[in-house]
């Protein structure tokens, strides 16, 4: 057996939809075709339907394991490879495996298999991929702890989803077809309740579609197919940088919502002849505008704007091509069809061209924003149609008609032509247009005709005055053009300086942002910013942007120096010299970006550090005096029962010892809060939500006051609330003592709760001294402690770690006033709709249809 095996694996949204059912029967079919087949490891939990499909199927015999004194069985992957097969049936690919096993997961098991050349055909559900766990966590509210690496999925050779409906799914799960009848009910009302089934299922369905995209584009690639196979909407927005492409990106988005999965691609195609003919502030707005509207933004470089845009279309097998009617004025459609009419000509049958109407129709398009002072191509070119062409054509219309204009308007008429030659083409076409013209008015026009002498003096004049006002005019002419264009330029060039400025001002701090703006700006592919500590230590990237970033200044097509050990690097053209000004000023602005980054992390490090410091002066205190006050009442206590001097009697002997005893759990609670105080602020803190009630937690809380102290009101009828069990019990605890530490003698304190809407209320009120208004949010500082408290009563944590439990569970603890004097400390928690257990079930670890 030789090269590396394949992998076929059956996808579902959850537990039971027929994955391992569905495997199975392509293992019969396998040994019934005459295939090596054999069963490397199947979980079929007690499932008699599929404890049945195991039956003539060979199993390899699994390993047993021991673990924390439990026996467990797992694939025994030596055994496979031993026996050889053909195709091994491996189910719950996301499985992790017992300490002590060859490989940690599961599909590190598969991978063996797979590169001995034998085929695999596997199990696993949509929650178990790793980048779907956090949105599978917030549907479910259960956190997926095996999961499997999406790429190892997207892999496999073939992917097969097996669908169910959330409806048919729960009659399979109240048959008592997926778990046992014991916990039927409990999977119902939690994991397995409709709105979850729906969202898992839609995610088993979207994820799937995008592979079968990629194995779309990538078998179109292979055969090198260019036409669009329309199997889902695809919808491209041509932008031209006017204010008409948010009309156009709105109107694609109402066509993508008629047609399920349907997709909007708003791209803009700039020419790659220096700054980009459009507005980049107005370009980002139409970014923003796409990306809200759920479609993706691009930027292509091309210089036949028609065709960049009809082979963007075929490149990601769009359907539909959205335009905005022309901006152009009736006149200058004589300089070609337009972007519109080209598109819907050239598209072919298997694409819809949508022309849409908008505000700015026929108003024209007004200077060039950003182009710069050197004419285009086709500009030039015509300029010498006209310059050369015109004089020629005009000389043959006007020997072939009888009227004779005289010497004078012939010379108006070729002065006309040489002035088009300079509005068009520029100086040069014009020059040429004059001297053509000056030799077809001699030979053709001045007597004697047919050749170069001039017979009468008074026609030399002529010719020469025609000849000075000629290149006088078309001179001006192209001086203005350039102008113009420089005007236009500078606008442009003003405009991109003043979102600098704007930048700097707002105190805007993206880099990657500034970077992209930098990207489309210049129509580059790529933008970096390299940097590196001296001359001699290599370029790192601190920032980049676009289709394979240079590496190295002088792998870019554009290096522009910041300082000594900085550089901004481009790729995609040469600029010419006149854009490096602008390019300088972004240099500049990124490594102010960069800088302002740096400083920002600083100064949160420094934050952090003085806060550190804070409290690290503060504990300094507390341990000066509030730690050591127990410390002394133990050690005299001890020092006492020890001395031989003084016969104790029993009763001093018990006080002694109760005195030890009651600083012992003094120490031990001051202790216990400045641990929990630093598992908050370094962040250790990991809440493990499940679902509980309070009746049974709020009453262990008060286990340390005395009796009496406090009075309870918890209704056994409220709903469960989602929490820590541990971290709410401490967080009351700890609230509570607070309550009755303040609270008059012979008065206790309250402990209520209830329901309000989707949140449950504890609230702790006491009759104390109360806090004032601008106090109540200091009290829950570390270290703080308000009013006449003794010194020896704690060191002013115990609200502080209150407050950071109950905020780590996803709830809220406030301070208001008790009607008549005192403190109402309000716990508010998530409710659990309906009313689960007492303990949300957890899915099985090898959860198999």
């Amino acid at each position: 057996m030789g090269g590396r095996g394949k992998l076929r694996i059956y996808l579902g949204a959850a537990p039971g939809v027929g994955k391992t059912y569905a495997m199975l029967s392509e293992g019969h079919r396998r040994v019934e075709r005459g295939t090596d087949c054999v069963v490397a490891f199947v979980e079929h939990h007690d499932r008699p339907r599929t404890e049945v499909m195991l039956h003539g199927l060979e199993q390899v015999p699994r390993r047993s394991l021991t673990h924390r004194g439990a026996a467990f069985t797992e694939m025994d992957v030596d055994a496979v490879l031993a026996r050889r097969p053909a195709v091994a049936l491996v189910d719950e690919l996301a499985h992790t495996n017992v300490p002590g096993s060859r490989n940690g997961k599961r599909w590190q098991d598969v991978e063996e298999l797979l590169a001995a050349g034998v085929d695999v055909i596997s199990t696993v559900n949509i929650q178990h991929l790793e980048s779907l766990g956090d949105v599978v966590e917030s549907i479910t509210g259960v956190r997926q702890r095996e999961t499997v690496p999406d790429e190892v999925v997207r892999r496999a050779d073939q992917i097969e989803l097996v669908d169910m409906s959330p409806e048919a799914l729960r009659r399979r799960m109240a048959h008592g077809n997926i778990y046992k009848p014991d916990r039927i009910d409990a999977s119902l009302s939690n994991y397995f309740r409709p709105g979850n089934l729906t969202a898992l299922r839609e995610l088993a369905l979207l994820w799937t579609a995008d592979r079968v995209d990629e194995y779309l584009r990538q078998y179109r690639g292979e055969h090198n197919i260019r036409s669009t196979w329309q199997a889902r909407e695809r919808i491209v927005v041509g932008l031209t940088g006017g204010p008409e492409g948010r009309t156009l990106i709105r109107r694609a988005a109402r066509l993508a919502e008629k047609g399920a999965g349907g997709e909007v691609l708003a791209v803009y195609i700039a020419r790659s002849d220096g700054l980009t003919a459009a507005s980049p502030k107005e370009l980002a707005v139409q970014r923003t505008l796409a990306e809200d509207l759920g479609g993706t933004f691009h930027h292509v470089i091309g210089d036949d704007i028609p065709s960049g845009l009809l082979e963007f279309a075929r490149g990601v097998n769009a359907t539909q091509i959205v335009l905005g009617s022309s901006r152009r004025k009736t006149w200058q459609y004589v300089f070609g069809p337009g972007v519109g009419q080209t598109v819907a000509r050239e598209s072919g049958p298997d694409l819809d061209v949508h022309i849409v109407t908008h505000e700015e129709v026929a108003k024209g398009r007004g200077l060039p924003v950003t182009r710069g002072a050197r004419l285009g191509r086709p500009r030039i070119i015509w300029g010498w149609v006209v310059g050369v062409g015109g004089p020629a054509l005009l000389s043959l219309l006007l020997t072939h008609v009888d009227a004779d204009l005289g010497l004078a308007n012939d010379m108006l008429l070729f002065l006309g032509l040489a002035v088009a030659a300079a509005l068009l083409g520029g100086l040069l076409p014009a020059l040429a247009s004059v001297i053509f013209g000056s030799f077809l008015l001699n030979w053709f026009f001045t007597p004697p005709v047919h050749r170069i002498t001039i017979a009468d003096p008074r026609n030399i004049v002529a010719i020469a005055v025609f000849f000075g006002v000629a290149v006088s005019v078309a001179s001006v002419v192209d001086l203005a053009a350039r102008r113009t264009h420089q005007a236009a330029r500078l606008r442009a060039e003003s405009e991109v300086l003043s979102y600098l400025a704007g930048s700097v001002l707002r105190g805007e701090s993206s880099l990657e942002a500034l970077l992209e703006r930098g990207r489309e700006t210049f129509s580059m592919e790529s933008v970096a910013l390299l940097e590196r500590a001296s001359d001699v230590d290599p370029w790192t990237c601190a920032a980049s942007v676009g289709t394979r970033p240079a590496v190295r200044p002088e792998d870019a097509d554009v290096d522009m120096p910041v300082g000594e050990h900085l550089a901004l690097v481009l790729t995609g053209r040469a600029l010419p010299a006149e854009d490096r000004r602008v390019l300088g000023a972004f240099a500049a602005q990124a490594a102010v970006v960069l800088d302002r980054q740096r400083l920002v992390g600083e100064a949160e490090e420094a934050r952090k550090l003085a806060e550190g410091n804070k409290i690290r002066t503060s504990l300094l205190a507390a341990v000066s005096h509030d730690l050591r006050t127990p410390l002394a009442a133990i050690k005299a206590a001890v020092s006492s029962l020890r001395s031989d001097d003084v016969e104790w009697s029993e009763a001093d002997r018990a006080e002694l010892l109760a005195g030890i005893e009651d600083g012992s759990d003094r120490l031990d609670h001051l202790v216990g809060n400045l641990l929990d105080m630093s598992r908050l602020q370094t962040g250790t803190v990991t809440p493990l939500i499940r679902a509980v009630d309070l009746d049974e937690v709020v009453p262990m809380a008060l286990g340390g006051v005395p009796d009496g102290s406090a009075e309870l009101d918890v209704p056994e009828s409220l709903p469960m609330v989602e929490v820590d069990k541990g971290l709410l019990e401490r967080a009351v605890a700890n609230i509570v003592e607070n309550a009755v530490k303040y609270s008059p003698p012979g008065v206790p304190v309250v402990v209520a709760a209830s329901v309000l809407g989707d949140r449950v209320e504890l609230r702790v009120v006491d009759r104390g001294p109360g806090v004032p208004d601008e106090d109540k949010d200091g009290i829950f500082e570390p270290f703080q402690r308000f009013g006449d408290a003794p010194r020896g009563s704690g060191v002013g944590l115990g609200l502080a770690v209150a407050r950071g439990f109950v905020e780590a569970m996803g709830g809220t603890v406030t301070a208001d006033d008790t009607p008549g004097g005192g403190l109402t400390m309000t716990l508010t928690l998530r409710a659990v709709r309906g009313r689960p257990p007492a303990a949300a079930p957890e899915l099985p670890a090898r959860a198999a249809p």
